[in-house]
């Protein structure tokens, strides 16, 4: 199978988010990872401890920046003085690609601090790809969008959620950072196909992808990242795995976080796949 037209990274293996618990392992001990994931705006500072640690992660790891608050669905402009503060962290972390949410979250410069699940319609769509060109092209790195967990639906709606995906990175002309778990999470939430979600997509822009823990409750699954991840997870990123080949996986576990080596061990299960998917084309 090609590489990924999108980036072409296929040798970035398995990650793990970088949280604040596992500092003082990772610094002394200095396990062998592929590579980290960081949330932005833990790190858009001026100086102090979060950079001090960032500049010693850099010195030994690959980083590759993940967001929470571009919010590239909302209707307002973006905010430059955001993107001036991420592009002095993508200058200093030298981040592959970016990565954020095809979301919303603000309504006119008051910010919910939420991933908020969009309509699925061709104006919205339109948005949401002009300001995802617009901050590629400030930041000057390409940047891949995440699908969302969602628990309610627009009425408004023109497509499925992978249909609407699928329109944005294309007009945008981006990557996709598929969750894997977020698809299952709304699947089960909204009644539809998650293999159909993934079958619907544009493998060739897969950039990345992410595979977590959910909970679940008696009429609803939410998107904790305090679990392992399930098994119909696993069997649904194995399926995506075998459209887009070789991709870069992230582990999130973001609450009740356990030892970095636990967190570690249950993401090196996604090599398993990926050994699987090399088996099948030495033997085809």
């Amino acid at each position: 199978m090609p590489a990924n037209v999108f980036n072409g990274h296929t040798d970035f293996g398995i990650g793990i988010g970088l949280r604040v618990p596992h500092y003082d392992h990772i610094l002394s001990r200095k396990p062998a990872v592929d590579w980290f994931e960081i949330i932005s705006e833990n790190f858009m500072v001026d100086g102090g401890q979060p950079l001090k640690v960032l500049d010693q992660i850099l010195e030994q790891y690959r980083v590759v920046q993940h967001g929470v608050s571009a919010y590239f669905g909302s209707a307002e402009p973006l905010n430059r003085e955001h993107l001036k503060k991420l592009k002095r962290l993508v200058q200093r972390t030298k981040t592959p690609w970016l990565t954020d949410h095809l979301c919303w979250g603000s309504v006119d410069g008051r910010y919910t601090h939420d991933l908020l699940p969009m309509p699925y319609t061709f104006a919205a769509a339109r948005v949401a790809a002009r300001k995802i060109r617009q901050a590629r092209d400030f930041l000057e790195v390409p940047i891949a969008v995440e699908n969302v967990s969602s628990y309610a639906e627009f009425h408004v709606s023109e497509m499925a959620e992978w249909e609407f995906l699928s329109e944005v990175v294309e007009q945008a002309d981006c990557g996709i950072l598929l969750d894997v778990n977020n698809i299952y999470v709304s699947s089960r939430n909204h009644g539809f196909d998650p293999f159909l979600y993934v079958n619907g997509i544009p493998a060739a822009r897969v950039a990345q992808f992410h595979i977590a823990g959910h909970a679940k409750y008696e009429k609803y699954i939410l998107d904790t990242h305090d679990h392992p991840v399930i098994d119909p997870v696993w069997k649904l990123y194995e399926h995506a795995l075998g459209r887009t080949g070789r991709t870069a996986t992230l582990l999130e576990w973001d609450a009740r976080i356990p030892s970095f080596d636990e967190v570690h061990r249950e993401a090196l299960k996604a090599n398993r796949f990926i050994e699987n998917l090399d088996a099948r084309k030495i033997a085809a």
